[in-house]
């Protein structure tokens, strides 16, 4: 038995099937939201040095500015609204890998792919649509902040809500590409034969 599933796994690994299609164009939304990703990460600085400023101004010159606390609120929802797909994309998003962690690559790929496809499209689909007329009114009359010193541009703080769904569905898309081809395509086939020779050798 440990003959024929090392045999079986030397022609496995002899396997090499091209790049398809499929892969690219996975590897190149990977990408972009990577690079979107390590971008928002300078926010976080900028936004500790607004902060600071805001405290030092405060309680040693007893100074304040609107338009700096209110800098803070954006630059917190850019992070986190726009840094949500980076985050789905290293596996950052909580999860209950309870079981999940013991199942082949292809069992994990099938519950990937089915969370996508049931939770993760619905909820991005309804966040997009039931923002819509919200963030539409908003630029329509270029929204302002309330005080007479704040930012001038609610209308693009509002319009992340929009910007958030569309970034987390294209990672989501990237995402069900990868599992597909390991559920289906040839890579699946030798990752699920490796995985299934290795248990048998550890029988």
């Amino acid at each position: 038995m440990r003959v024929r599933a090392r045999a079986t796994t030397s022609k496995a690994r002899d396997i090499r099937p091209p790049v398809n299609l499929t892969i690219q164009i996975a590897d190149r939304i990977d990408a972009v939201i990577n690079r979107i990703g390590r971008l928002l990460t300078w926010l976080n600085l900028l936004m500790m040095l607004i902060v600071v400023t805001i405290v030092v101004m405060r309680y040693c010159f007893t100074m304040g500015s609107v338009a700096l606390q209110e800098s803070v609120s954006y630059l917190h929802a850019t992070t986190f609204m726009l840094g949500i797909a980076y985050t789905l994309q290293h596996g950052g998003h909580v999860r209950v890998d309870i079981f999940y962690r013991q199942f082949s690559p292809r069992r994990r790929a099938i519950i990937d792919l089915s969370g996508t496809l049931l939770f993760l499209l619905p909820v991005c689909l309804l966040i997009f649509f039931a923002s819509w007329d919200y963030v539409l009114a908003s630029w329509s009359i270029a929204e302002r902040s309330e005080e007479r010193s704040g930012i001038a541009f609610v209308y693009v703080l509002k319009g992340l809500l929009l910007l958030m769904p569309a970034l987390l569905l294209t990672q989501g898309f990237a995402g069900a590409l990868r599992q597909v081809e390991l559920i289906f395509g040839e890579r699946g086939q030798v990752t699920a034969a490796r995985t299934d020779n290795q248990i048998e050798c550890d029988r």
